[in-house]
């Protein structure tokens, strides 16, 4: 069963993968339990690895585990963990720390004497920093910090049995899902950048893996190669948003100007085509029911401002008419005044 691990630290030591403070947030979300770390980086930050060192020996329950390729400040990250694995395959490489030392120009007598102080000093620096990295080696080795030195001097890689031997490690371990130790082309950059040797045991491997590319471009290069000419074939992805959106693809391979689809796509589109009709003809047949609509009621509306065009013209109705039909009235003085003390009565109530 493959190791669950809290931290899989890879690749520049101080790098986005390999950051001191992801390392204390991980640690302070695991402080009662044993964190599992995976390493495999060919080093970088010193002052990185050292905090990241500290910061496993305060949690004080940390396991890291070695995988691959190993050396300079990836070797200084464990020595806070309470144990240390290392694959049976994996390389293991501890040596003197180094700085960019770059300089081209024309220089006189001083300019060279001030040059040479700030090597010096530089030196001085250098030589600090290896004697406090030997030292925290020869604590976790339980061996002399000369010893330690002079193994840094050295600088060659060692086995993961070596790495044991020398009490880097504490076990050396044989799990499957380990990666391999392989020298790609950036590894190789690497390396020649940093000054770090190749293995003896990998230059092999690597000349073979150079060897085989090689091969590998010529046989393509034949393979497109012709009796009369060389055929370059342009082939490219294009994305048509529409038709890859109904097609649900990413996008369609493009050669001679010419696109291939499979009869399926095809049928799709046909689909697609025929129900975007069918909604297209009811969104018709919709918008000319409601311009009839509009219409009549445009009528309607002109129809009812003539009418109100016609009233306007017409002479008022006179309501003041005193009709004489020749019958005698009834009504007396009293009743007169009775109905006109009712009326006011009324109004008084809707006042």
């Amino acid at each position: 069963m493959a190791t669950k691990y809290h931290l899989k630290l890879k690749g520049y030591v101080g790098g986005w993968n390999f950051d001191s403070d992801y390392v204390d947030y991980i640690l302070e979300k695991n402080a009662d339990k044993e964190v599992q770390v995976l390493i495999n980086s060919l080093g970088g930050d010193v002052a990185t690895a050292f905090s990241v060192s500290a910061a496993f020996k305060r949690h004080g329950n940390v396991h890291v585990h070695y995988e691959s390729m190993n050396a300079s400040a990836a070797t200084i990250a464990s020595l806070g963990a309470k144990r240390v694995s290392i694959d049976v395959n994996a390389m293991y490489l501890v040596h003197k720390c180094s700085q960019m030392v770059f300089r081209w120009d024309m220089m006189n007598a001083d300019q060279l004497q001030q040059l040479i102080e700030e090597c010096e000093k530089t030196k001085r620096d250098l030589d600090k920093i290896d004697l406090n990295i030997a030292g925290a080696y020869a604590a976790r080795c339980k061996k002399d910090k000369e010893a330690l030195l002079e193994l840094m001097k050295q600088g060659a890689w060692l086995t993961a049995q070596e790495a044991l031997d020398w009490g880097f490690v504490d076990e050396v371990t044989d799990f499957p899902e380990d990666e391999k130790p392989r020298i790609t082309e950036d590894v190789k950059n690497f390396m020649a950048a940093e000054g770090i040797p190749m293995p003896e045991c990998l230059r092999h491997e690597a000349d073979d893996e150079q060897n085989f590319l090689r091969r590998l471009m010529a046989a393509l290069s034949n393979v497109f190669k012709s009796k009369t000419e060389t055929k370059i074939l342009d082939a490219m992805k294009k994305t048509y948003v529409n038709v890859c959106r109904t097609l649900k693809c990413e996008h369609l391979e493009s050669e001679d100007g010419r696109i291939v689809v499979t009869e399926e796509q095809v049928q799709v589109i046909e689909d697609h085509m025929a129900t975007d009709g069918e909604q297209i003809a009811t969104l018709h047949s919709t918008v000319a029911d409601r311009d009839k609509e509009i219409t009549d009621l445009r009528a309607q509306l002109t129809a009812k401002e003539q009418e109100i065009a016609d009233l306007k013209k017409k002479p008022a109705d006179n309501s003041a008419q005193v009709i004489d039909d020749g019958k005698e009235s009834n009504v007396t003085g009293d009743d007169y005044f009775a109905a006109l003390a009712d009326a006011n009565e009324l109004l008084n109530k809707l006042n």
